[in-house]
């Protein structure tokens, strides 16, 4: 299970009014900018007329002891972070959206979900918030959890809406929001190769393992590799500025190509170190931060097998530029996968975070943009002065710092000692 739910803030302040299971139904996609697979989500309402308020989506767990500590989980979740943007929800709509496994039935499969229904209007009930409705929708169709009126919601289910007829529909392609696809198609775009060059992208990920890792464990290595990284950053985003981006699918295999396997794997564990990867971060706006994002996206489909753990990185790279340049969507999806990898991940629960509650990017922007002003300036006026404070500093002080865990990988003596990751992987212990 995934334990980071993915929420947002409050809804545009357009006025569409839905009536029914049936337009419920329909507007959940637009309400999230993808059709959710596999989901749970839970949508707050405000006020007489049921404004929508803060959405919250979760995987569905798959072990049914796990339904009801997650319900109250995601209840506690929902409520409380509606609170604390200053208002507290009247109502909550649920959807629970699975496709059937295979030989079971749209109406089985919401049978099959029902106490997991039960539990998360019971988990908000608790806390004295109402669930108004709670839909199942599976196979193209939809069952309601809360009406017992088989005229309008027969054993059956109802049939969704034809795509873009609905109210909904027309008020998103009014307001200019665009459905993505599905979660599952989303995910598969960061989801490392499947092809014939997974082998030589291992073969490359090995060799630039052996290479880098003793470097990265000097600091004066260190320093050498974040340089190469970031040089060969720079010439690779330039190379993806140049080559004009395609419909999603073709612009992935394109961008594929544009890298190597061995420029790849030496990006992959460049970015590694928590500095280099602050720095590209750098490039979160304006011509620079499409061609960027492109290529972390790519740089996360070569993370395959055994070096999956790697692609933390590049994912929180994708969650970052994406909730920058106003992909809110894109951006949870990326930030949710990070975290599937690494819960621990501090970069990632951090945008994670900040991007569910509504915060404005530009105040993280603004903090980047005054760290590059600060690099230039200490070109100019700081050697002096950086070496004064190096040689004001104590020498048992110098002395006795311990490396910092996000920035170097440990030794693989300390690796085998632990019983950590093999040679070659990311450390475990690499949270920021």
């Amino acid at each position: 299970m995934n334990q980071h739910h993915e929420s947002t803030g409050p809804a545009d302040a357009r006025q569409i009014t839905l009536r029914g299971p049936a337009e419920l139904a329909d507007a959940l996609p637009y309400l999230m900018g993808f059709h959710p697979n596999d989901s749970v989500v839970m949508v707050a309402l405000h006020g007489g007329r049921g404004r929508f308020g803060g959405r919250l989506r979760l995987g569905i767990p798959q072990s049914p002891q796990e339904w009801e500590p997650v319900s109250e989980q995601l209840a506690e979740c929902l409520i409380k972070g509606s609170e604390r943007r200053g208002e507290r929800p009247d109502a909550i709509v649920v959807f629970l959206c699975q496709d059937p496994a295979e030989g079971e039935s749209g109406g089985r499969l919401m049978e099959r979900l029902r106490p997991l229904a039960q539990h998360l209007r019971r988990a908000c009930g608790a806390l004295d918030v109402p669930v108004l409705e709670a839909l199942c929708i599976s196979d193209g169709r939809y069952w309601s959890y809360c009406c017992p009126d088989e005229r309008c919601c027969p054993a059956e289910g109802n049939q969704l809406a034809m795509p873009g007829t609905s109210v909904m529909a027309a008020a998103a392609t009014y307001a200019g929001i665009q459905v993505r696809g599905s979660l599952r198609e989303m995910e598969a775009r960061l989801a490392p190769l499947k092809t014939s060059a997974v082998p030589g992208q291992q073969r490359a990920l090995d060799m630039a393992g052996a290479e880098l890792l003793p470097r990265l464990l000097d600091e004066e290595g260190r320093e050498e590799v974040a340089r190469d990284t970031l040089d060969l950053a720079r010439r690779l985003v330039e190379r993806f500025g140049e080559v004009p981006a395609a419909t999603p699918s073709v612009s992935d295999l394109n961008d594929d190509r544009l890298v190597g396997s061995d420029e790849a794997a030496a990006m992959i564990l460049g970015l590694q170190d928590r500095e280099t990867r602050d720095r590209v971060a750098e490039w979160m706006e304006g011509p620079q931060a499409d061609a960027a994002l492109r290529l972390w996206r790519a740089l996360s489909r070569r993370c395959v097998t055994p070096y999956e753990e790697h692609a933390v990185a590049p994912l929180t790279l994708v969650g970052w530029v994406s909730w920058s340049t106003g992909d809110e969507p894109a951006a949870r999806v990326a930030l949710g996968l990070a975290l599937r990898l690494d819960p621990g991940y501090t970069f990632a629960q951090l945008l994670h975070e900040a991007c569910n509650q509504g915060l404005d990017p530009e105040t993280l922007r603004r903090c980047l943009r005054g760290e590059r002003e600060a690099r230039k300036r200490r070109r100019v006026h700081g050697p002096e002065r950086s070496t004064k404070l190096r040689a004001a500093r104590p020498t048992a002080a110098r002395r006795k710092r311990a490396p910092s865990g996000s920035t170097r990988p440990e030794s693989a003596t300390a690796r085998r000692r632990s019983g950590q990751a093999a040679p070659g992987r990311r450390a475990p212990g690499d949270k920021r």
